[in-house]
């Protein structure tokens, strides 16, 4: 699946229809971020499962700043809207490819009990 590039108007949309959705946050002049755009395509080739998004800081500071996303590049998990996890600075495929496992497996139980009595009250 093709990366989505997210901005004001269609991020909260995005993060609230998908199960999965993993965000880079970047900027053209980051040269780090450049360099790792080919490999968070990639990874959105191999895991059609995943929706994979990108938000240019420059373009969209409201939302890094919402993030308080500090360094980029930034990859940030959502799962059911929740952020599960950080990573700043550039990943190899492999870096990748395991935290990818890791946020996939990653225990939403707790956290969707919180939710459901929250709801519930």
């Amino acid at each position: 699946m093709a990366v989505q590039h997210l901005n004001k108007s269609n991020f909260k949309q995005t993060i609230e229809s998908n199960a999965f959705v993993i965000v880079d946050f970047w900027a053209p002049w980051c040269e780090p971020c450049v360099s790792f755009t080919p490999t968070f395509e990639a990874a959105s080739e191999a895991h059609p499962d995943i929706v994979f998004a990108m938000v240019n800081i420059d373009e969209d500071p409201e939302i890094s700043n919402y993030f308080n996303v500090k360094q980029i590049p930034a990859v940030m998990p959502i799962r059911n809207q929740v952020v599960v996890d950080a990573q700043v600075g550039e990943m190899s495929q492999s870096e990748l490819e395991s935290a990818l496992k890791s946020w996939g497996e990653f225990d939403m139980g707790e956290i969707n009990r919180h939710f459901d009595e929250k709801a519930s009250a």
